[in-house]
């Protein structure tokens, strides 16, 4: 619980002092930030992680699902609980890039990614996209990855929108197994 907001004269605080304010930390959020992880090319060895990914195990990588052209993998700093990404294997930025089979690849298992999250999580509906380029907002713009973030009715409270904090109940290895359990196998 959040402690009430004091009406009393603001007054200097100290390092150590209590204040009125409690705190949630994130400091692995950090590397994000300040855009560690970022490729510098178009492979695992330059430090693309969609290119690193798959050589992990499916426990290591947070993979759900891996098909012919393209594998889902949770996100390491979700929207919300069950954001997954679908992600080609081969190192492409743009859209219009994909081969016909990866194009229809991504889309089967963007479906199976929603059916899956549906069954183990009971998502009320689904944000579906991807940013294409970084002026677009897109994290890694150098490799094409499409976002399925679950959202349920009321799940944008007051954290997000007064506390600018996003609260996570579970933690990623285990949303993984819970995914990855419900992933339909046709």
């Amino acid at each position: 619980m959040l402690a009430p907001m004091s009406s009393e004269p603001e007054q200097q605080i100290g390092v150590g002092t209590p204040d009125a304010f409690q705190r949630l930390w994130t400091p692995h959020r950090m590397a994000y930030i300040q855009g560690e992880g970022k490729p510098s090319g178009p492979g695992a060895g330059d430090g693309c992680p969609f290119c690193a990914i798959p050589e992990k195990s499916d426990e290591d990588g947070l993979v759900i699902a891996r098909g012919e052209a393209v594998y889902a993998v949770l996100n390491l700093y979700p929207y919300s609980p069950g954001h997954l990404m679908v992600v080609p294997y081969r190192h492409v930025a743009d859209y219009t890039e994909l081969t016909a089979e990866e194009t229809v690849e991504l889309a089967a298992l963007t479906k199976r990614a929603m059916a899956a999250i549906r069954t183990a999580s009971g998502a009320h509906g689904f944000n579906i996209g991807m940013n294409q380029g970084a002026v677009a907002g897109a994290g890694i713009a150098a490799h094409l990855h499409q976002h399925v973030v679950p959202r349920w009715a009321g799940d944008a409270n007051f954290m997000p929108v007064v506390g600018h904090t996003k609260v996570l109940p579970q933690l990623l290895g285990d949303t993984r197994r819970m995914v990855a359990a419900a992933w339909p196998t046709d």
